[in-house]
């Protein structure tokens, strides 16, 4: 049956054009991370326009099997990624361990006033100085988490210019003499992504992030940052740890 027959028979075009590029997906021919043909490409494969190309790639992407990336194309997505939650979480070994790379970029950095929430946190006094770290991670060119960091600006002078220089939090520490932290207590909540997360993660409007507060502390206990970061749930599995 031609794919005119079957949509004349009550299939919609664009879902046999998405069921098609599933299956290259399901059976290796489109692996993780593989940029898909382009429109007029898959639109001639399959002898449809380019509209109903677009109708089917959205209906990838709204299942996560695919992520289109602005001016680029329209990529496999990846498996999740496996992200244990332990005492000693550092983003880069958990991603260099699932075979990917870590990047890391600065969004922004601004100084910022310690509320009573965030001193009490990292044991500061109200209104004590602060920087606020807006950064976001990949595994490979996949947006993973976007998240905000908070640590003292009298202990951490100049640590926005330290992390855009050193794309890491755990190199900006060392920078500042601390070779080693623990994580305290993990806070995990779901949420909706908002407009702003949803560009930084290209991800729609509407989906589901996994939102993680924590924070750091040196092997004395003593407070270091603390993080705000919103994951976007369809990329990462949370494993909880002990130790």
């Amino acid at each position: 049956m031609s794919m005119q027959d079957t949509a004349s028979s009550g299939v919609a075009l664009w879902r046999l054009v998405a069921d098609g590029i599933e299956r290259g997906i399901a059976d290796g021919r489109f692996a993780a991370g593989d940029k898909l043909p382009g429109e007029m490409e898959i639109a001639e494969t399959y002898r449809v326009n380019r509209h109903t190309v677009r109708r089917a790639l959205a209906a990838l992407a709204e299942r996560g099997l695919v992520r289109a990336e602005r001016g680029s194309g329209t990529y496999v997505e990846a498996q999740k990624l496996a992200y244990p939650l332990r005492s000693r979480t550092r983003f880069s070994e958990i991603v260099g361990a699932d075979g990917r790379e870590p990047h890391g970029r600065l969004i922004e950095a601004t100084n910022d006033v310690a509320t009573r929430e965030l001193a009490r946190e990292l044991g500061l006094k109200t209104g004590a100085p602060l920087v606020r770290i807006e950064a976001i991670r990949l595994a490979d060119r996949t947006p993973i988490c976007v998240s905000t960091t908070w640590l003292s600006a009298e202990l951490f002078p100049g640590a926005g210019e330290v992390f855009a220089a050193t794309r890491s939090m755990t190199k900006m520490l060392e920078h500042y003499g601390i070779s080693d932290y623990r994580r305290g207590a993990t806070r995990i909540t779901a949420g909706i992504v908002d407009a702003t997360d949803a560009a930084r993660l290209d991800l729609p409007l509407g989906r589901p992030i996994l939102v993680v507060d924590a924070t750091d502390h040196d092997l004395a206990g003593k407070p270091l940052v603390t993080k705000h970061s919103r994951f976007a749930a369809e990329r990462v599995e949370f494993l909880v740890e002990n130790g």
